[in-house]
């Protein structure tokens, strides 16, 4: 159960750790240019801040459980994500972005799982 919580804790924090240093150093006319449309919606300074609440979140999830400094922020991390996840499908759902909500509602089904693996251990 360890092993599936280390796949599934390297594939989200991977996942969103590039996502998220994409839109904090990139300005918000490159990341339109590659297709993130949502930009439209925020400010510069709000995408920074989702940026780095996901490269945070990122390192939430693998930095504890890797160094066994006080792991209870693992799932503290992936709830915190979930939750990200959440408003990011709410988001692509009124832009009706249906490929993108199925990528976000993807990634909140890892994040859920990460949180259930680490319940049940």
């Amino acid at each position: 159960m360890t092993i599936a919580l280390w796949i599934l804790n390297a594939l989200l924090g991977f996942a969103l750790f590039a996502a998220g240093l994409m839109k904090v150093v990139r300005p918000r006319a490159a990341l339109k240019e590659r297709g993130m449309n949502f930009v439209d919606d925020f400010s510069a300074g709000s995408v920074k801040a989702i940026g780095v609440a996901e490269v945070l979140g990122a390192l939430g999830l693998i930095l504890p459980l890797a160094t066994g400094i006080a792991p209870l922020l693992t799932p503290i991390a992936a709830v915190a994500l979930a939750v990200t996840m959440l408003a990011a499908a709410a988001v692509h759902v009124r832009r009706t972005e249906s490929p993108v909500v199925t990528l976000v509602l993807a990634t909140l089904l890892i994040a859920s799982a990460v949180i259930g693996f680490i319940v049940v251990l």
